[in-house]
């Protein structure tokens, strides 16, 4: 399958939703990522860079209202956002395949495979991280807050290039996503049913303020495949700084799906 090329020279599936920097037609395995809230398929460029030499191409979902898609609408819900890119992916779900999220995108990825397996395609794998599983009680409140505290909040996970948050310019353009996507997650409500029968790996960070390790140990409700669970030192960030460490552990679990 071939696909036409960005502005910004990396590879896009027609539609708009999907971000292919490492584009393998003959990829072993595919690995879909979802980024987390106020973040853009670029988030996983360097994921892309270190799994093409194993055969995993990266498929980066880009959600609209940020980036080249600045000039579409925001989506409102977690359930909108999983509609609206099915259609896309199911052209690229036929053969081997296996989801990624962080944060929100992790929410995403786990209610994406959800719908995927109810279709007869299941992942592969599902990787999950710093994201609290979603039986774990919850109040978020982050969209609410003033522009201030919003910026605070943020700065204070350090996901996000400081010098980025302090451009007044730049910050009246990354803001509006960051506030609908907290609100996005925080309008989300896990619907019961059985457990999704995928392979899970959960990550999580040591010093994650918004995640415990016991609330990521919780997604074992929620999931009914093999399940394991990683620590890492870090924050709510933690992957960007153990983005090698982290792709060799998706190498080894994707190993058997080549």
């Amino acid at each position: 399958m071939t696909a036409p090329t960005t502005a910004r020279g990396q590879a896009a599936v027609p539609g708009g939703w999907l971000r292919r920097y490492r584009p393998a037609d003959d990829a072993a395995v595919r690995l879909v990522c979802f980024p987390h809230a106020g973040g853009s398929a670029s988030a996983y460029l360097r994921f892309a860079a270190a799994l093409a030499p194993s055969g995993v191409e990266v498929l980066a979902v880009q959600y609209p209202g940020r980036q080249d898609r600045r000039g579409e609408p925001f989506v409102g819900t977690v359930e909108e956002l999983v509609e609206a890119v099915l259609p896309e992916l199911r052209q690229w779900t036929h053969g081997p395949f296996a989801l990624f999220g962080h944060s929100l995108g992790a929410t995403v990825a786990f209610e994406t495979a959800r719908r995927l397996t109810e279709g007869g395609r299941t992942p592969a794998h599902l990787f999950l991280s710093g994201r609290r599983a979603p039986v774990v009680p919850r109040t978020d409140t982050v969209h609410l807050m003033d522009d201030r505290a919003l910026v605070e909040r943020v700065t204070r996970l350090q996901g996000t290039d400081p010098t980025l948050l302090e451009d007044e310019e730049l910050l009246s353009m990354v803001l509006p996503a960051i506030r609908n996507d907290y609100a996005m997650a925080g309008a989300y409500r896990y619907r019961p049913g059985p457990p999704l029968s995928v392979p899970t790996t959960v990550l999580t960070g040591d010093a994650d303020p918004n995640v415990t390790p016991d609330d990521a140990r919780r997604w074992s409700e929620v999931v009914g495949g093999p399940f394991n669970l990683h620590v890492l030192p870090g924050g709510h960030f933690f992957l960007n700084d153990h983005t090698a460490g982290i792709c060799s552990l998706i190498e080894e679990e994707l190993g058997d799906a080549h």
